[in-house]
């Protein structure tokens, strides 16, 4: 068979996709999928809204939906109330106008089962979360066919397996699959193929595909509407190019107002939407961007950085210096380099909650394309080997990290520098560990101290601390010093209000408070059990009297058992 290493590797990909979405699913009933939350649920709701209950605009049927199912993240900030009484969903319809055969095919099994057809049902959850793998691999089919008319197929099946095994493209097709990343990404692959079909042989069908897919990618994302670059600078990577490229547009100048015309089609549905729901056909979604004073951070920052979880993706971007024959050169460039900046100049550099960067997934089609040339580059020299290990490496730190981040170790908008380098390939973080989430104040050898364990007191009527709280007091006067350190251990349970208790510690020195909180909900800790907790804090120097506390508090009603700690004084 012609090109087989590449037709093997996405065989491969596809089981190994296929096989993270029956990991990260529990088909028993007391705990069924549940993919169409938060974000995604602001993006689905169109479905269940229009097909079963008809109203799109009251959402009367939201209430009991919520009650049972608990889909918005305890408050509605996936719709807004406005002045004509309507509600008006602050998520574009394009990704439930691609869910929507699925949704289908999950209502038919819902209606002919004992599952309710309400829209939110197993049958459903289901159908969408495969339904966005069989949407990827369909996607994938096409996106190797595309690099096989580029590049070798060794180099095909290279790329392929590189930017879908060793990026955040599993977490967001495999386990957020709900999400609007894996709807968006087959539309990409397929605008490059019309493209390259069109350039081919100009035909209006092709013309009208175009038109049709990016008004579809901008009412599923607005920013997707830059997807117009890739046809409209495709072959033109010299002057000569460029001079035949244009002759061909003028020649077919129709070609570009049927562009024009479906792309209108394509984003008519949430035209008409807005217009009956807040009685314009224009409707301002509120998200806001700083393309003068972008967030690198996006990048290269410890929260969430593309190239500090995903660093695979570092060759994307060397990529860009190995088209240069390419008759895509400047249709990915300027793509890619806009993309990169309209996301990270968007408001929340965090993205909510995201494994490395999840805006950049649903375009790595057109990164593919960038990263391809560079690993032709590279099979014509001798080190190659040496970037299929670095290649074999990645992806094992990939698999190893997203079971890190289903598991909240890697934190979802939490991670810092120092906290990752602590818990790096590490299955078994410390409870120390955990304490990095909150503090940069950590003792790595703890030989060059002098030890001595504190007492306590309970003076909480000075200290102006209710009874009923439990409380780590040490009221007793350390002396002075430099580089003096108090370390805490503790074992807590907490029997309500642990997602968002804090112990919460104070240095009291006369007049100045030095405070300190640290969260009871780690990724190592589970609620109802009895948990260790153990981290560092660094005393300022002081001639005042000082005083260690720590309190268990909490925004909302708790019950906490504090069941052993000890105070240690390091110096």
């Amino acid at each position: 068979m012609k090109n087989k290493l590449s037709f093997c590797a996405l065989l491969v990909i596809s089981l190994i996709f296929i096989q993270f979405r029956f990991a990260y699913t529990d088909f028993q009933k007391g705990d069924p999928l549940k993919v169409t939350t938060w974000d995604a649920f602001g993006y689905y709701m169109y479905l269940p809204g229009t097909i079963i209950y008809n109203d799109v605009t009251e959402l009367k049927w939201l209430p009991k939906i919520e009650e049972e199912y608990q889909l918005t993240g305890d408050q509605l900030y996936q719709a807004n109330k406005v002045e004509n009484g309507n509600y008006v969903f602050k998520y574009l319809g394009g990704i439930a106008i691609m869910q929507a055969p699925f949704f289908m095919i999950g209502h038919a099994i819902a209606s002919f089962s004992p599952y309710k057809a309400d829209g939110f049902s197993p049958p459903y959850q289901y159908s969408i979360a495969f339904g966005a793998i069989v949407y990827f691999i369909l996607a994938l089919f096409l996106l190797r066919h595309i690099l096989l008319r580029y590049f070798s197929d060794k180099v095909t099946m290279l790329t392929l397996l590189f930017i879908t095994l060793a990026t955040n493209l599993i977490q967001y097709i495999s386990i957020d699959s709900a999400q609007s990343h894996a709807f968006i990404f087959p539309l990409y692959v397929l605008v490059i193929f019309c493209t390259i079909k069109w350039h081919e042989s100009p035909k209006l069908k092709w013309a009208a595909l175009i038109g049709l897919i990016i008004g579809l990618a901008t009412i599923s994302r607005p920013t997707e509407a830059i997807m117009l670059f890739i046809p409209l600078l495709w072959d033109t990577h010299t002057k000569e190019s460029k001079v035949k490229k244009w002759q061909k547009v003028k020649k077919y100048r129709s070609h570009f107002l049927i562009v024009v015309l479906f792309g209108i089609i394509g984003v008519l549905p949430q035209l008409v939407y807005w217009k009956m729901a807040s009685g314009s056909f224009i409707y301002d979604v509120g998200s806001k961007w700083y393309f003068l004073n972008p967030w690198f951070r996006v990048l290269f920052g410890f929260e969430n950085g593309w190239f500090i979880y995903t660093p695979i993706t570092l060759f994307f971007i060397l990529g860009f210096f190995f088209m240069r024959k390419m008759v895509f050169r400047k249709s990915v460039l300027i793509f890619c380099l806009l993309n990169i900046w309209i996301i990270i100049a968007w408001s929340d550099y965090k993205y909510g909650a995201t494994f490395s960067t999840r805006a950049m997934v649903q375009s790595y089609p057109v990164f593919a394309l960038a990263f391809a040339s560079f690993i032709h580059y590279v099979e014509q020299q001798k080190w190659r080997y040496l970037f299929h290990l670095l290649g074999i490496y990645l992806i094992a730190v990939n698999f190893f990290q997203i079971g890190q981040y289903n598991t909240n170790v890697i934190h979802y908008k939490g991670m810092n520098a120092l906290y990752y380098s602590r818990i790096y390939l590490d299955s078994n973080p410390s409870a120390l560990d955990m304490s990095l989430l909150d503090t940069d104040e950590i003792i790595d050898d703890e030989s060059q101290f002098n030890k001595r364990i504190l007492s306590f007191s309970s003076k909480r009527q000075k200290l102006h601390i209710a009874n009923s709280v439990p409380a780590i007091i040490v009221d007793t006067n350390i002396g002075k010093g430099k580089n003096r350190w108090i370390k805490i251990n503790a074992e807590l349970k907490a029997n309500s209000g642990f997602h968002n208790a804090q112990l919460h510690g104070k240095i009291v020195q006369g007049e100045k408070v030095k405070e300190i909180p640290f969260r009871v909900r780690t990724p190592i800790c589970k609620p109802n059990k009895f948990n260790s907790y153990a981290f560092y804090v660094k005393i300022p120097e002081s001639k005042e009297e000082t005083t260690v506390v720590f309190l268990i508090t909490s925004e909302e009603e708790f019950k906490t058992e504090l069941k052993s700690h000890s105070v240690l004084l390091l110096e």
